[in-house]
């Protein structure tokens, strides 16, 4: 297996997307700093439960816990909005609502990465990363 991706965040949430199908609790990813960002506005956002590093030899592993075990999983879609072969970017005044607000759209800002009601609030517009619901 190799460890290299040419979309690591898609790689990401196509791990938690097939965990939380088959109704596994935990996942474990390769590390990196965006993928570790993502997972923690995701958790707090509680759409997951823990996430964690553990440290390994060529690389760290991130373990991310989707749902305590007996309980489902909050997370019904997560999908990714910008792809490597298309960026998608959007001002700070045209940050999309998923679900009336039910949802969660996350941005790559100059900021940081932050949930887009943050972005809207602050007038920043980024490259939408993901939208999960």
């Amino acid at each position: 297996m190799s460890l290299q991706s040419t979309d690591p965040i898609a790689d990401l949430l196509t791990r938690i997307r097939n965990a939380v199908m088959v109704g596994k609790n935990e996942i474990r990813v390769p590390s990196s700093k965006l993928k570790l960002v993502v997972a923690k506005e995701l958790q707090k956002a509680k759409y997951l439960t823990d996430v964690k590093i553990e440290s390994a030899k060529p690389r760290d592993i991130l373990v991310i816990t989707i749902n305590k075990p007996g309980e489902n999983s909050t997370i019904n879609e997560i999908t990714r909005l910008s792809k490597p072969g298309r960026r998608v970017y959007v001002a700070g005044s045209d940050i999309p609502r998923i679900k009336n607000g039910r949802g969660m759209i996350l941005i790559s800002t100059s900021k940081g990465v932050m949930p887009g009601h943050v972005a809207y609030k602050q007038n920043i517009g980024g490259e939408l990363l993901l939208k999960v619901y």
